[in-house]
């Protein structure tokens, strides 16, 4: 099993539409750096995480709050969740949760481990083989196009997205969608 020297610490920066496909991508930005993972999550896994994290009150619970609530039920401790691996294009998930005074590792999508992190206010952990294969950092001189004429720095406003910053999202998506189409004309062709 890894160790936690093996992880980096990650919180949920924004949620994406790609407007080609309508799928959603949660953004995951590394503590205490400008390096951001991307992973393609069901519509619905992302309105859970969007209502828990705008703390939208619910009047019955939903299947991450029923989740939540098994692990309290049973006196387990989420502890924190994991994306452990990339293997062909799958992003893989793991809840780590203490019971008994025994620690264990329950297989989870990724998106179901983020919205039960997001619920029980634990660490969002992400493999450093996984972060270098599939982050992204955006480009240095983003930094640079930011100056004014006069020469002076100006220092982006805390809490608010510049356009910089989410350029490179945009650029990502796009190279996404467009190989998406061509995955899928070339299926199409191959089925005619």
């Amino acid at each position: 099993m890894s160790t936690m020297s093996d992880m980096v610490e990650v919180v949920i920066d924004s949620i994406r539409v790609s407007l080609m496909s309508q799928q959603r991508i949660v953004i995951l930005r590394e503590v205490n750096a400008e390096r951001y993972l991307p992973i393609w999550i069901g519509v619905y896994e992302a309105e859970a995480i969007t209502i828990s994290l705008q703390e939208v009150e619910v009047a019955r619970p939903l299947t991450h709050d029923l989740l939540k609530n098994v692990f309290g039920a049973l006196n387990a401790k989420v502890l924190r969740v994991e994306v452990l691996a990339l293997k062909e294009d799958t992003f893989y998930g793991n809840i780590v949760a203490e019971v008994d005074g025994r620690t264990l590792n329950i297989d989870s999508r990724p998106s179901d481990a983020l919205n039960l992190a997001v619920r029980a206010h634990v660490p969002i952990m992400v493999h450093r083989t996984v972060m270098d294969s599939a982050g992204i950092v955006p480009e240095e001189d983003l930094q640079e196009e930011a100056r004014p004429a006069g020469g002076e720095r100006v220092e982006e406003v805390p809490g608010e997205e510049s356009e910089e910053r989410l350029s490179v999202f945009e650029d990502f998506l796009e190279r996404l969608d467009l190989e998406d189409e061509d995955d899928q004309e070339e299926k199409d062709d191959k089925d005619d």
